[in-house]
């Protein structure tokens, strides 16, 4: 694994009751910052406390991880958050050194390391230890994964999005299981890099469009679509805002897969998207997180 040691790191710090505030601050947290540029942890004190802390890469938006851990873990505990710069580490290899392969369904998500663990009957999806946050080891993409393993069993979608794909893990499965172009955005340029980069290491180059591209705006949309198949694992007020374009983008009897959401957000955007006309089939939840299959009707 490439060396990503810095000269100084940025770390922000802050001390939780018990494992069940710690987890959906430590979520939230990995969901939001790109991979590669923030390592989350968490660890109990001999107290029975948990301790989370989070390494950037770059100085953070101190507000923005505040207004996060509020979000996830109440106010008093966004009050007591600290920032400071730390002595060069490799923190990403330290952070991910425990990583093994993850199997959903069909697919197995694994590093370069594990290639000879991947099973003859599984699609595996590679991703360098360095990208690993957003991959398989996530309840949000391993209920993805879980959900397109499912819709694949009952149908072939010959138009597929991914849309905010991150790592490229979702477009790659999809592509690798249909043989068929997926369309894949992000908003973030980097983002954007990474996905082109993972689909090419998975021999999926030819078959994974990645655009930068802010919802449903670019003309892309329209030339790929209307969609078959669409997944989106995001967070829940984006996944809200997008109901509506979403729903324009949908050829009729289209599935779409959405995740990004605490169990408790889910009732609020499985209601706006069948408002839409867009009806619920099927909700995982994993780890806190849950993840959505719904269809359009025809």
């Amino acid at each position: 694994m490439t060396s990503t040691t810095t000269p100084a790191t940025h770390k922000a710090s802050f001390t939780v009751a018990d494992e069940a505030t710690a987890r959906p601050a430590v979520d939230v947290l990995t969901e939001v910052f790109f991979e590669g540029d923030a390592a989350v942890a968490a660890f109990e004190r001999p107290d029975g406390r948990w301790d989370v802390t989070v390494h950037f890469a770059d100085p953070p938006d101190q507000a923005l991880v505040r207004e996060l851990v509020g979000g996830a873990a109440g106010a008093d505990v966004a009050r007591t958050l600290t920032f400071e710069v730390v002595e060069a580490k490799d923190w990403v290899k330290a952070s991910l050194d425990d990583l093994v392969p993850v199997p959903a369904g069909r697919f197995m998500v694994h590093g370069s390391h594990d290639r000879a663990r991947v099973p003859g009957n599984k699609l595996g999806i590679e991703i360098e230890a360095a990208l690993a946050f957003g991959t398989g080891h996530h309840g949000t993409t391993r209920g993805c994964l879980l959900l397109l393993d499912h819709v694949l069993k009952t149908c072939a979608p010959r138009r597929v999005l991914d849309l905010g794909t991150g790592t490229g893990v979702l477009a790659i499965a999809a592509a690798k299981a249909t043989r068929r172009s997926v369309l894949a955005s992000d908003i973030d340029a980097p983002s954007v890099m990474v996905a082109r980069e993972n689909a090419r290491l998975n021999g999926a180059g030819p078959l994974v469009q990645v655009i930068r591209a802010t919802g449903f705006a670019a003309a892309e949309f329209a030339e790929a679509g209307p969609f078959d198949l669409v997944l989106a694992n995001i967070l829940a007020n984006p996944l809200r805002q997008l109901a509506a374009p979403m729903q324009r983008h949908l050829a009729p009897g289209a599935f779409v897969i959405l995740s990004g959401l605490l169990t408790p957000q889910a009732r609020a955007v499985r209601a706006a998207y069948r408002a839409r006309g867009l009806v619920p089939i099927r909700h995982l939840r994993i780890e806190g997180w849950s993840s959505l299959l719904l269809q359009k009707q025809q």
